[in-house]
């Protein structure tokens, strides 16, 4: 059985992805910042068949990660998988130029160096093969158009995309591959309602790269299966 990891998987998109990939029979950690709703995800995943435990981990914070890494290394597995999903993104983030520097530096903090460090902290219980993928977004892009919408936050993914190509050419022989993805506007907490995309299908690329893609690919940016450009 192969062992995936998600953080930011309590709800939303990362639930959805360690359910998807709990059905294809991964035993799936789920990570998340605060206790209960990572024990009720648990005990959803659950009822459905899937081997879910919950790991506590702030992804925002150095201490955290180690102690998260500390607890995963007590069961003495390997992982196969490790899905970085964890993000925010800040409603009061809206200009570079005006925005308090305290925006900026959050969102850093969690959407770019948080998958570093965890990526880090859980390289040495990375099997042989194994699989890094990070959740970016189309907003991280630098050759699509600069679209107006939290900055803060599309910066992060820019920083994120850079951080998976360093990671994918450092890990490659290990036989790491490390990947990003864009999973489109989804109907999430973060999405909202009006995104046009439904859960199930933001999970679809990423599920696919934690499972089914070759291992040769690495060190690539995708959206709906398909290398796009970073």
């Amino acid at each position: 059985m192969q062992t995936a990891l998600i953080t930011g998987a309590n709800r939303g998109l990362g639930f959805e992805i360690a359910r998807q990939l709990g059905l294809r029979g991964f035993q799936v950690f789920i990570s998340g910042r605060s206790a209960e709703p990572l024990e009720q995800a648990a005990s959803r995943l659950s009822q459905e068949g899937i081997q879910a435990i919950p790991l506590l981990m702030d992804v925002s914070r150095k201490d955290s990660i180690r102690e998260a890494a500390r607890q995963f290394s007590r069961r003495g597995l390997l992982l196969g998988v490790l899905i970085n999903n964890a993000a925010i993104l800040l409603k009061n983030d809206s200009r570079l130029s005006l925005d308090a520097d305290e925006i900026m530096e959050q969102t850093i903090t969690t959407n770019g160096y948080g998958p570093l460090w965890v990526s880090k902290a859980f390289l040495p219980y990375l099997d042989n093969p194994a699989r890094i993928v990070m959740l970016s977004s189309g907003g991280g892009s630098m050759t699509d158009p600069v679209g107006g919408w939290s900055p803060a936050y599309c910066v992060s993914k820019t920083l994120l995309n850079s951080i998976t190509r360093q990671l994918a050419y450092e890990l490659r022989g290990r036989n790491i591959a490390v990947n990003a993805v864009c999973p489109g506007w989804v109907r999430t907490d973060m999405g909202g309602r009006g995104a046009t995309r439904p859960v199930a299908k933001g999970a679809e690329t990423p599920v696919w790269l934690a499972s089914e893609a070759p291992q040769s690919l690495s060190g690539k940016f995708f959206r709906d299966k398909k290398a796009i450009e970073w």
